[in-house]
This record gives C-alpha cells, structure tokens and sequence, in this order.
C-alpha cells in the first residue's frame, strides 16, 4: 500500500479497536506520519459511562480507568502499526483532553519512514526555547529538547532528561499513577498560560497533549492549530 492508504487503514482500525474496547466509537480518527512518528488525533471520543463520571466531577478517575483500557488497546495497535508499515515501534504515548473530547495517540518508529521534512513557517527555535523556560519552571530544562513538525498543523516536541531527585524517587517507589496525574494538572496549566506560542505559530493552539516516559525520563507534547 502507498503511504496515504497506510495511514487510512491506521485511522480506520483506530477508530474500530475504540469502539470495540469503549463501546463508542470516535467522531473522527486521523492518521498523520512525519520521520518515525505516527501521530493519530481523535475527536469527538467518550464512553456513556465516561460522560456520566465526567459531569459527577470524576475526572481523575475516567484518566485512571482509560489508561487501564488503552495499555490493551495500544498494544495491540502497536502491531497493526508495526505490520501495516513494516516496521518496528519503540515506544507509544497518549494523552487526552477531556473537556474538549480530543486526544493524541503517538507511536515512535525505530526507523523513518519518510525522509522529508514538513516545511513549516514557525520558529521552531523559539518554540523550542518556550518549551524548556516552561518545563524549568515546572522541573528542570530538559538535557534536550526536540521540535518536530508533523503537518501544517500538528508539532511535536521531544523532551528528555526533565525529571527532579523528588520525581525519580516517587517513580522508584511505584507512585506514578500520582506523579502523572498531578504533572499533567501542572505542566498543561503552564502551557496553556503561556501566549508565545501563538505568537510562534501565528494562530491559536487548539490543543495541547502532554505524556511521559517515566522509566526512561522522556515526555512528548503535542500541539495541534486551528
């Protein structure tokens, strides 16, 4: 298959595994490839039961409960991305916005498959050096940070080396459910605070997702325009 019809059939057994796993499927499920990352952006996805938590003000439990369900449906993505584009993953990431019913599934190849650039107007310098101001503030500045833009309106920025003592030894004693919700509370009010990256992008940030390897001390975010 051509490329084009690779990330189509991603998106549709996206869409179709969501369904299956939460009993609704997503409103739309689209596919994007850049180097070694598949970026997919779900709209329009929560769960009957899911809605009924979220306006109880359960927020903190719908995050806990879907990652318990999207580690199965990961993994068995990940194979379908793995055959469909014949080659390996390394690792997966998700985060979702629950207020806005979006959310980002990212797999990172071990090789890239498509060897151009996406030509973008940004400063992706400057995003760059935001990001880190912003991940000081929360933590530390990273030991790198990465920008990689994904289509015309789809970035991602790789971050690695950005967790503090505290942090690593809350990993190490099993508390990462906890790190991670409260991390995502703070570094996404700090995202969302900061108005240079409009200024970056020349138009508003329709969303921002945020996860983390805890294990091997590396965060993506995903930012996604109008």
């Amino acid at each position: 298959m051509e490329l084009q019809s690779q990330l189509t059939h991603l998106s549709s057994y996206t869409s179709k595994i969501l369904r299956k796993k939460f009993g609704r499927g997503p409103v739309s499920c689209q596919a994007n490839l850049s180097g070694k990352y598949v970026f997919i952006y779900i709209r329009g996805f929560l769960s009957p039961m899911e809605e009924v938590m979220l306006e109880q003000d359960q927020t903190k439990q719908v995050r806990y409960a879907r990652n318990v369900v999207m580690h199965q449906v990961l993994e068995e993505l990940t194979g379908v991305v793995q055959v469909t584009l014949d080659v390996e993953v390394a690792e997966y990431y998700h985060d979702w916005n629950f207020p806005d019913n979006t959310g980002m599934l990212l797999f990172v190849l071990e090789n890239e498959i498509n060897q151009t650039g996406i030509q973008v107007p940004w400063d992706l310098g400057a995003l760059e050096k935001e990001v880190s101001r912003i991940s000081f503030v929360v933590e530390k500045e990273p030991d790198l940070t990465k920008v990689t833009p994904i289509t015309q309106n789809t970035v991602i920025v790789l971050r690695e080396g950005i967790f503090i003592p505290i942090e690593k030894a809350l990993i190490a004693k099993g508390f990462i459910d906890e790190l991670r919700y409260t991390k995502d509370e703070l570094e996404k009010r700090h995202l969302h605070q900061s108005s240079v990256f409009k200024e970056i992008f020349k138009r508003d940030v329709l969303d921002i997702f945020v996860d983390w390897n805890m294990k091997d001390d590396r965060s993506f975010i995903g930012f996604v325009m109008k």
